[in-house]
């Protein structure tokens, strides 16, 4: 278990004992977050989904990703975002000598999503139709090893691959909010994203705490082709799965 580090409450100013918390890094080494010795928490008023999340480097093998931001609870009520050590900025890029013409710079590359052929979409007509199509469309988008799980799991994963989990929802009840909870912890637990597919569409208060979380949220038709209902979504369908590594 990581020490704990002294934490000043913005609020009432009381200091409170804080242990950072530990993940689990995509090579296999537990990443403690770098909490900034002597940084000001900042009380969290609003949250956003960029302000959630901050950039890390795992110490074992030099992976930078984006984990939850460290956040601390005091008696007061206040709960304050703790800040962590910032990643070190590239060196910049050596300066041509003088007296030699710089190469042009090559054309940017299209993005992974326009160089993808149509989605061949599969008809759904039972709720293994709807788990069938949907890991095609995880396939679509850049996951080519997802598989079905052989039974579907107490948190109800029905599908993983290689940096993705997925849940779907072939009910014909709008999806809750604890469903989409699950799938972002188990998203989180394997280093993975967490994608949901959906029948029926989206609970209010799931919806908006899946914008929160940057959860990818899908709704599917009948005839097996899945359309983004959120910001994350239209993401993953351009950038696809390279654009989440």
């Amino acid at each position: 278990m990581a020490d704990s580090v002294p934490v000043r409450c913005p609020t009432c100013r009381r200091e409170n004992a804080f242990t950072p918390p530990t993940f689990p890094c995509a090579c296999g080494a537990p990443l403690t977050m770098p909490v900034l010795r002597g940084g000001v928490p900042v009380e969290i008023v609003h949250r956003t989904w960029r302000a959630s999340w901050v950039e890390v480097r795992c110490e074992a093998c030099g992976r930078h990703d984006e984990w939850p931001a460290p956040e601390s609870s005091c008696v007061c009520g206040t709960v304050a975002r703790i800040p962590v050590v910032p990643v070190p900025l590239p060196p910049p890029p050596n300066r041509p000598s003088l007296g030699v013409r710089s190469l042009p710079a090559p054309p940017p590359k299209p993005a992974p999503g326009a160089l993808r052929p149509a989605f061949q979409p599969v008809t759904i007509r039972t709720a293994r139709d709807c788990v069938t199509a949907a890991a095609q469309y995880l396939k679509w988008l850049g996951y080519p090893d997802v598989t079905r799980t052989q039974e579907r799991t107490a948190s109800g994963v029905d599908l993983r691959g290689f940096g993705v989990v997925a849940q779907v929802d072939p009910t014909t009840r709008s999806t809750a909010l604890r469903e989409i909870e699950c799938v972002w912890l188990n998203g989180l637990n394997d280093s993975a994203i967490a994608v949901f597919f959906s029948l029926a569409g989206y609970a209010r208060d799931a919806r908006s705490r899946a914008d929160e979380l940057h959860i990818p949220l899908f709704v599917m038709d009948l005839t097996g082709t899945p359309q983004p209902v959120n910001d994350a979504a239209d993401d993953l369908i351009t950038y696809g799965a390279a654009g989440r590594r």
